[in-house]
């Protein structure tokens, strides 16, 4: 497939005011998507999608751009308002629609934002989809006409109807009576959802990041700031920590020591309470999944694969060998067998779960994982070095792989966004993880 100029691996995103994140691209862009969906539409009837967003400022003005392109390409639209990424999946497969809209930038702070879509199965796009959008959007805006303009129209109980289907995906016969709980919501998408969610199914719920103002989110709050939660659990002498980031899709949790509990982590909790009544296939995580995770996994007779960074990959990997659970250390955790896509709210719930199926803290249902100590150090890579190809650097990778053998591992990769190779050492030891890197650290690129 081709470079693509506008979407990326989770839509388009960019800085507010910038080439793609302006009314204008917006509008253009409602347009060639609908145009596209509506003739890749199925059945009869006027295609319809929906829009959800969270609560950056820029939301009101992305939405309503997106909104008249649509309506211009002869698609109805659905306003759904402020609510999580994966709720936007789970209406676009419930309601029978041809499209979801999330716009979002997820973790990134509110100067940024982005526009991301969900095929009628609740899933991304599909990337020849995304390609026709793109060759779509190089042709002018037109109009149809008066009697083929979409309606819009504001969904005022999307958000009850999505705690109604995170509530679901716990089991029926448990609850979480007697348990003290912190939610963070990162003054995003989830501040008006994650917290009825866990007090309907009756924990005693607080709250902190859930009174967001336009500019506010994952300022300083969320999973991508859970030194916040920490404090707020220990100070409240609350048994459990729930934070999740801006668009809801990400989760870290804390216990009530105060100790944070990553992606690898929750995902191990949730994989041993699942193989306890169901086979696994198997589990994909990412390049940067933690090496003892991979070992526990091989100890339990679990198949493990690890895929790129990013959970549109894991997705990739679970959906061809037909597996149910992934996710990144980041926290971005998916169970197939509840949701079509990553959810924190969800995700959290499939914890609580096996704390309530096997009576245990949080800190008990991983006690047998060991998380190998990580060290990274990023070096300046200079343009046009091969560094895939560098014989210094591959004899010391050699090297560091000889001396850790089943001890660990060694990542080396270029990073996306500057120029730097990230290099990184797990090893069952800190001093053979620092020893290791060092190593690599030393190799002259230039």
């Amino acid at each position: 497939m081709s470079a693509r100029k506008y979407f990326g691996t989770d839509g388009v995103r960019g800085i507010v005011g910038g080439e793609t994140i302006n009314a204008e691209f917006a509008l253009r862009l409602g347009y060639a998507a609908g145009r596209v969906l509506a003739r890749d539409a199925i059945g009869g009837g006027r295609p319809t999608v929906v829009i959800g967003k969270d609560t950056r400022i820029s939301g009101y003005m992305l939405e309503a751009a997106l909104e008249a392109g649509l309506s211009a390409a002869g698609v109805d639209v659905m306003l759904a308002g402020p609510i999580p990424t994966p709720a936007v999946a789970y209406l676009t497969r419930a309601w029978r629609l041809v499209a979801g809209i999330v716009i979002s930038a997820s973790h990134n702070p509110h100067y940024d934002n982005g526009i991301k879509f969900f095929s009628a199965a609740g899933t991304k796009l599909p990337d020849e989809t995304e390609s026709a959008i793109e060759a779509m959007l190089a042709e002018p805006v037109g109009c149809a006409d008066s009697e083929g303009l979409g309606r819009a129209r504001r969904i005022n109980d999307a958000a009850g109807r999505y705690i109604e289907f995170c509530k679901s995906t716990f089991p029926n016969e448990l609850d979480l009576q007697g348990l003290r709980v912190v939610v963070d919501a990162a003054h995003g998408a989830a501040y008006h959802i994650a917290p009825h969610v866990f007090r309907e199914l009756g924990a005693e719920v607080t709250t902190i990041g859930c009174e967001p103002d336009g500019f506010n989110i994952n300022e300083g709050v969320g999973a991508t700031h859970p030194e916040a939660l920490v404090a707020a659990v220990r100070a409240q002498g609350a048994d459990l920590g729930i934070a999740l980031d801006g668009d809801a899709d990400r989760l870290q949790m804390v216990d009530g020591e105060g100790r944070l509990y990553n992606g690898d982590e929750l995902l191990y909790a949730i994989v041993r309470d699942r193989a306890g009544s169901q086979p696994i296939g198997g589990v994909a995580g990412t390049l940067m999944t933690n090496f003892g995770f991979e070992k526990r996994m091989r100890d339990l007779g679990i198949p493990f694969e690890r895929t790129q960074v990013g959970d549109r990959y894991v997705l990739e990997a679970l959906r061809q060998r037909g597996w149910l659970f992934g996710g990144e250390s980041s926290g971005h955790l998916l169970c197939l067998d509840r949701h079509t896509t990553g959810d924190g709210i969800v995700a959290a719930l499939q914890v609580l779960a096996a704390m309530r199926h096997g009576g245990a803290r949080l800190d008990e249902l991983v006690a047998d994982l060991r998380m190998y100590p990580q060290k990274m150090i990023n070096v300046p890579l200079a343009p046009g070095v091969a560094w895939e190809a560098h014989e210094g650097l591959q004899a010391a990778a050699r090297a560091v792989r000889d001396m850790l053998g089943e001890r660990g591992r060694v990542l080396i990769r270029a990073s996306g966004t500057e120029p730097k190779l990230r290099l990184m050492v797990e090893a069952e030891d800190e001093a053979l993880a620092e020893d290791g890197v060092r190593r690599l650290a030393a190799v002259k690129l230039a």
